[in-house]
């Protein structure tokens, strides 16, 4: 029998594949993986290697700042003016916080705790300022993140170092110090509008600073401390540090040591400055004694050999070592309270007042500018009436016919009234150009008069000699205000002071329609020193000096020279500014008058009376300031010895009356301290 064939579908059978091919597919694919890999490779290397490498060290390392001790500010023998002391610091390694479960918190609340602080105030600084959560400045933390972070300064140094003693309970707690800025007032002198104030560094300051200041950096604000603040910041140095991820430092890369600053070596005296602060002090208490309000002042001493200023001092003084740390806001409201007399205020650069009768030496040789006999004869009235108006002599009484001598000695205004009146009527009066010479202001511009002296001090005003331009430029500038007032009149003064503004009504009228023309007042009244003149008190010494030592102007020089911490030291020479066009007879002339102004039956006479003029005679001049709606301001100008000219001492008290009665005696002072120290 056949067997039956099976009708169901039949199974193909699939070709075998080579084992061979299987094999050169893979291959295939892992030499071309394995060449896109080494291309990889290759490009990171050749191509982007070098800007990765950069790349890795930016991310992974930080420049820290290592600030620059700033240098000191010396007297002329190496006494410490400004100096550095330290703070107590004590610091948490950011580290720490950052590993604690709950940011550090209860290790602050210890260290708080254990220094007697309160919490929020260390707490407060563990932030940096500007990050999420941060309190504003200074309470925040505005340094770099990458040093430990100074949570309290200032701080008790014996509780500071109790937290060393116990690693296990405060960890990554330090105790460093910091400089800060030092005043250690040698025998009893403070200078503090010579010497300034340092602040923290501002955005603006960072920023002019082109790398070389930083935000945790202080800048001088004042006095010295900005005059010469690149010369004591000294060059910071740089430390490059490791960090992981988390920003936590774990490594030292490398260090560039800060550069200190330099010293600045200044002319002045210590012991003088001292007594000249005193000096000036009795000045204003004596004038209070005359009920008088004598709310500003100000002293100085300059060499008129070099212009050097050896003391100087102003009124009100403040305590520079408010600054050092950081300043209250309270304690600098009331050093910029104008009713506190802004003790920040320097009354020896930024103030202005009518120098009243110590302005005749200019006038002097001006009249003789002019046309006067330097010898004749001149009446010295009670009063004379030039232009419509009644002018009085101040400070002295009518002596008659007098010469140009004896017109200083007494100081006779009406003398200096009618010189410089035929002076105006020479130029031509009211009809005289803008552009008119005028002697009395000539000679008061060839002094120094109307610009900055170049003391080196910020904030210096030039102060202001109102000749003919002047008078008219002021005159456009508040032409409008003036018509107004002339309309409206000062209802607000009236209510308190009838009569001064009535009379400042009156002037109004006349000032609105030809307040631009320089008359016969405006002249008279400049040849004492009065009117719209202004000057420093700087200037004034510069006038005194020239006239001392035959009429060379020098630039007043507070610095001397400038050390470094090796003892390097360069020398800052004196400046020469001019030579005033002073004839030889006429600075002999005056300064015979001057020598005897501190004699008996001079204006300040009685203030010299028993000071030792046989060994050391002193020439000067008494000025009693009038100023609109206040108290007249005190002034004395002087030099000595006559013999070999060697120092100008000028003091002025803002409403302190007359000069003879306040100022000529703390000039006096002021030259026994002189003697007494051998000077």
């Amino acid at each position: 029998m056949r067997a039956l064939r099976s009708t169901g579908p039949r199974r193909r059978r699939r070709p075998r594949r080579s084992s061979v091919g299987v094999t050169g597919t893979v291959l295939v694919l892992l030499v071309t993986l394995f060449g896109l890999l080494l291309g990889r490779l290759g490009q990171l290397q050749l191509v982007q290697g070098p800007e990765l490498a950069r790349a890795a060290v930016t991310v992974n390392t930080r420049t820290v700042t290592d600030h620059a001790l700033r240098g000191r500010i010396l007297d002329r023998s190496g006494r410490p003016l400004v100096g550095n002391s330290s703070d107590t610091v004590v610091t948490v390694q950011r580290s720490v916080l950052v590993d604690a479960a709950d940011g550090g918190r209860d290790l602050v609340t210890r260290v708080a705790a254990a220094l007697g602080l309160p919490f929020e105030r260390l707490w407060g600084k563990t932030k940096l300022c500007g990050t999420a959560g941060s309190p504003p400045a200074p309470a925040c933390f505005n340094g770099s993140p990458y040093v430990p972070i100074p949570v309290a300064t200032g701080v008790d140094p014996r509780r500071a170092l109790t937290l060393l003693e116990q690693p296990e309970k405060f960890p990554g707690v330090g105790v460093a110090t910091e400089p800060v800025r030092d005043y250690p007032e040698p025998v009893g002198a403070l200078a503090p509008h010579l010497l300034g104030w340092v602040g923290p560094a501002s955005a603006d300051d960072v920023t002019a600073g082109k790398g070389r200041v930083d935000a945790e950096d202080v800048v001088g604000r004042a006095g010295l401390e900005a005059q010469y603040d690149d010369v004591l910041r000294g060059t910071n140095g740089a430390t490059v540090v490791a960090i992981d991820p988390r920003g936590i430092v774990t490594d030292t890369v490398s260090t560039t040591p800060a550069v200190p600053g330099r010293d600045v070596v200044t002319h002045l005296d210590a012991r003088l400055q001292a007594r000249t602060e005193a000096a000036l002090a009795r000045a204003v208490g004596s004038a209070r004694a005359q009920r008088l309000p004598a709310d500003t002042g100000a002293a100085v001493v300059v060499d008129v050999t070099d212009g050097a200023v050896v003391a100087a001092a102003s009124y009100p003084a403040y305590d520079p070592s408010l600054f050092a740390g950081g300043i209250s806001s309270a304690d600098l409201a009331r050093l910029t309270d104008a009713r506190q007399g802004t003790p920040l205020r320097s009354r020896l650069t930024s103030e202005t007042f009518p120098p009243a009768s110590t302005f005749k030496v200019i006038s002097v040789p001006a009249a003789v500018n002019a046309g006067a006999d330097l010898h004749g004869t001149f009446d010295c009235s009670p009063n004379v009436t030039i232009g419509g108006h009644v002018f009085n002599n101040y400070e002295s009484r009518g002596f008659g016919p007098i010469d140009l001598h004896k017109t200083l000695v007494v100081s006779c205004d009406t003398v200096f009234y009618r010189l410089a009146y035929a002076a105006w009527l020479g130029q031509g009066g009211l009809a005289a150009r803008v552009s008119a010479a005028d002697p009395f202001v000539s000679m008061a511009k060839a002094f120094g008069l109307g610009r900055r002296t170049g003391v080196d001090l910020p904030g210096e005003t030039s102060g202001r000699v109102p000749d003919r331009v002047w008078k008219e430029q002021y005159w456009l500038d508040t032409r409008d205000e003036t018509c107004r007032r002339a309309r409206t009149g000062y209802p607000e003064l009236a209510r308190s002071d009838r009569p001064r503004a009535d009379y400042l009504k009156r002037l109004a009228v006349e000032n609105c329609t030809a307040g631009y023309q320089y008359r016969a007042g405006d002249a008279v009244n400049l040849s004492i020193g009065q009117g719209d003149t202004a000057v420093t008190i700087l200037q004034m010494a510069g006038v005194y000096a020239a006239i001392a030592n035959g009429g060379t102007l020098w630039q007043p020089q507070v610095a001397a020279a400038l050390r470094t911490s090796t003892g390097a030291t360069t020398h800052i020479a004196p400046k020469r500014l001019a030579t005033v066009p002073l004839r030889p007879d006429v600075a002999a002339y005056v300064r015979a008058a001057l020598a005897d102004v501190t004699r008996p039956g001079g204006s300040a006479g009685t203030a010299f009376k028993g000071f030792p003029q046989d060994r050391y005679p002193v020439a000067g001049k008494t000025g009693t300031g009038e100023v609109f709606g206040k108290q007249a301001t005190a002034w004395f100008a002087g030099y000595g010895p006559t013999t070999k000219p060697k120092y100008a001492v000028v003091v002025v008290v803002g409403q302190g009356g007359s000069g003879s009665k306040v100022a000529a005696p703390a000039v006096r002072q002021i030259f026994d301290a002189i003697l007494a120290l051998g000077l």
